[in-house]
């Protein structure tokens, strides 16, 4: 048995399940990162879908794309977050711990570029729609 992240932080992608704490170690591997946090995003295909929340080094200068190349070869295809949020600061509790809830909520709206994709494809059927699950 090997416990790989708590299960309220775990990324339901599709019918596949994403490990948080592996994509933040992988991250957090990057020269330019100084600390790094994975949340789920809702997306209109896949459920959710990762979002990394990363805190730069001081006078690091790295791009979102630069970021999810660092993944390529590192975890599966699909494990590679949907997109970046560069902010000064991550959120923690009195104990040290990220206070991921907080990352949740601060990010709640935050559209992923991937699900932009998925709404401007013409849908085939036109009876068919894209429902958002909530949250």
């Amino acid at each position: 048995m090997q416990i790989t992240d708590r299960s309220k932080d775990l990324i339901k992608s599709g019918s596949e399940w994403i490990s948080s704490i592996s994509v933040e170690n992988i991250a957090v591997a990057h020269p330019a990162i100084a600390e790094a946090a994975c949340i789920a995003c809702a997306h209109p295909k896949w459920r959710e879908r990762p979002l990394l929340v990363v805190v730069k080094r001081s006078n690091a200068d790295v791009t979102r794309e630069e970021i999810l190349a660092f993944y390529e070869g590192k975890v599966a295809k699909w494990w590679i977050p949907d997109d970046v949020a560069f902010i000064d600061e991550l959120p923690h509790a009195a104990t040290g711990k990220l206070h991921k809830l907080k990352l949740r909520e601060r990010f709640r709206d935050h559209v992923l570029p991937s699900a932009l994709e998925v709404a401007d494809r013409p849908v085939a059927d036109a009876g068919a729609q894209t429902v958002l699950p909530p949250n």
